[in-house]
């Protein structure tokens, strides 16, 4: 849903006044001015991209924020020119229209490339190809959002001048349907089905990936063509994938999909994307559609006709998180790959299902009687999706249509999943904040979330909105196929309360498989995928509802080695040599009752109020997923 004034699938409407003009001649110094605004953009996510990642449970916060502290610096520096409001919509104009020249693209990625280089964000050939790959849509997004003259004036010389609303806050609206009171499930009555559920994410399967190569070159990814031998006292990749910033081998998912048999028999398949491999500097659309093509056509040899329920990853596109909302048209849509998706898709969804994947990347369905499955977009929710600069109430209202899908499940007795890729509390404030409001007002319909994007094994407990103490849903992160970064490829298993009549569908426990690197790639050996651990035996839970997590928390807080045994498999049994301090320790569980993202509080009878604001810096640091 747009903001506030702009009419359903349309972008920010604009005055009169705003119409592009021809370009001062002032072009070098409107240059700079477009140059510092870019670099406030552009180079925090750029060291996002490319900066060293490791496990972590929150990225950093949102831009809101980050021009919130520089709006006063601005001001006072725009103040000293004593700029006039017609005169910086003048100025801003004339901004957006010169960018839109291709000869001005080119210069502003020129500029880029030499930046990128000179601050060593990476190193020249990638700097120079991610560059070319962003700056068309960068440009387009920037002159629509925050270079616009009613945005950026508004945020220079105030309200008076324009009205600045990148980010803002925003509601949707709940039905005037009174809540029920709630209703814990019930455990199922001994004997009664259970249902096998595979759960699949964060595959990245690399093309280019070479066994003999380097795993630690200069590159973001390695272990592939262009990565080169490694020194001559070091190893190079392992044949079945590498504890390094690697991705994995096609022949690593056969290993995988074809070993499913010891953990079978499955009911359906959740799989919540992540299809293409870490290169985002180099990738084609044709890159992106054939590791779709490839890697869904080898899921349906392996599983059959076990259905299979995809989500859309943030890494599907190109360039990467780049996914605009509907009311975007034209070669810089998500037509082609939704389409491309729709069509590989076909065979495991319905009619009514394809016709919104088609349109925004998500659906529901009935996967059996009383179980509605709802595959939300989470790109949507991305603090890293630069479209959103642009609108980012409600990209394609689907917050206010699962509201609509959970209220009519809820007339209907149903009960819901939900699955997506990137976790709720890893989304922008308002998205994440209105997204924990329906959960809760739906806790007696939603039966289980299921998410990845992390590659680690974790978790995110909701609570009630009024008190912060009421653990009432979870969403389990399953970890992910690939090794990105240093870790064992693994899957999960999702034991469910079965098909029948009156069944509560929510998750009773759960199972993670891995392959043991190590093991694999010593010669002569074949891969063996094998149980890593069962999550209520391991950690002594009653049962798997949102309770038992959010005491298996405090508990881990207070048991150092309950902890360790959890930081071993948040890893996937290949925890990093550093050890997990007291503060690590600290930002680790309380990432795990944070469903909402900014939000300290949901700690604080983990930590005294003091802390929060270090535990919150804690948080801060980067997430390469």
């Amino acid at each position: 849903m747009p903001r506030h004034g702009v009419s359903p699938g349309q972008g920010r409407p604009r005055s009169d006044g705003e119409q592009a003009s021809d370009r001062s001649s002032g072009a070098p110094c409107l240059r700079l001015l477009w140059l510092g605004l870019a670099l406030a953009l552009a180079l925090p996510n750029s060291l996002v991209l490319w900066s060293p990642a490791e496990a972590h449970p929150l990225p950093a916060q949102g831009h809101s924020a980050k021009f919130i502290r520089i709006a006063p610096q601005l001001q006072e520096a725009f103040g000293w020119w004593n700029l006039t409001c017609p005169t910086c919509k003048g100025l801003f104009t004339a901004i957006d229209f010169g960018l839109r020249n291709q000869a001005s693209v080119a210069w502003v990625g020129s500029v880029a490339i030499k930046l990128c280089m000179l601050l060593k964000i990476a190193p020249p050939a990638v700097c120079q190809s991610a560059v070319h790959l962003f700056e068309d849509d960068m440009v387009e997004v920037w002159t629509r959002s925050v270079l616009s003259p009613s945005e950026a004036c508004g945020l220079l010389l105030g309200s008076s001048c324009g009205h600045w609303d990148i980010f803002s806050s925003w509601n949707i609206s709940l039905p005037a349907v009174p809540k029920p009171p709630p209703q814990p499930p019930k455990p199922p009555a001994p004997g009664s089905p259970v249902s096998r559920v595979l759960f699949l994410t964060d595959l990245h399967w690399d093309h280019d990936y070479l066994e003999g190569t380097d795993p630690n070159c200069e590159n973001p990814l390695c272990c592939r063509r262009d990565s080169g031998p490694p020194p001559a006292s070091q190893p190079g990749a392992g044949y079945w994938g590498e504890y390094s910033k690697c991705d994995l081998p096609l022949r690593t998912l056969e290993s995988l999909l074809s070993g499913l048999g010891p953990a079978g028999p499955f009911d359906m398949v959740y799989w919540t994307g992540d299809i293409p491999a870490h290169n985002v500097w180099q990738q084609s659309r044709q890159d992106q559609l054939r590791a779709l093509t490839t890697v869904t056509a080898l899921v349906k040899k392996f599983l059959g006709p076990v259905p299979v329920y995809p989500a859309v990853g943030n890494h599907e596109s190109t360039p990467v998180n780049g996914f605009p909302p509907p009311f975007i048209k034209g070669n810089q849509s998500s037509h082609w790959l939704y389409e491309a998706m729709a069509e590989a898709w076909e065979p495991w969804l319905p009619a009514e299902a394809l016709r919104t994947l088609r349109i925004g990347g998500f659906y529901a369905l009935s996967p059996r009687p009383g179980l509605r499955l709802i595959s939300l977009n989470m790109n949507f929710c991305s603090r890293e999706n630069f479209w959103l600069l642009i609108n980012s109430t409600d990209p394609a209202g689907q917050l206010q249509w699962l509201v609509g899908e959970l209220q009519a499940a809820e007339d209907r007795g149903d009960k819901v999943h939900i699955i997506g890729h990137i976790p709720p509390g890893h989304c922008l404030k308002s998205w994440s904040w209105n997204y924990y409001r329906i959960v809760e007002r739906y806790e007696n319909t939603l039966a289980g979330q299921f998410f990845g994007h992390t590659h680690v094994d974790e978790f995110e407990v909701f609570y009630d909105e009024e008190t912060l103490s009421r653990p009432l849903s979870v969403a389990f992160l399953a970890p992910s196929a690939t090794t990105y970064i240093g870790l064992n490829p693994g899957y999960r298993v999702y034991q469910i309360d079965g098909n029948y009549s009156g069944s509560s569908h929510v998750v009773l426990d759960h199972e993670t498989y891995i392959l043991n690197l190590t093991e694999a790639n010593e010669p002569g050996a074949t891969p063996h995928w094998h149980l890593l651990y069962r999550a209520r035996e391991t950690y002594g839970l009653p049962n798997a509802l949102p309770t038992a997590w959010h005491d298996l928390v405090y508990r881990m807080w207070r048991d150092t080695q309950l902890f360790q045994t959890f930081w071993f498999l948040y890893h996937k049994g290949h925890p990093p040599s550093e050890p997990c301090g007291t503060p690590c320790r600290l930002a680790t569980l309380c990432a795990q009752l944070s469903a909402r993202s900014d939000s300290p509080a949901l700690c604080r009878h983990l930590v005294p109020d003091a802390s929060l604001p270090n535990v919150q810096s804690l948080w801060s640091r980067p997430l390469l997923c």
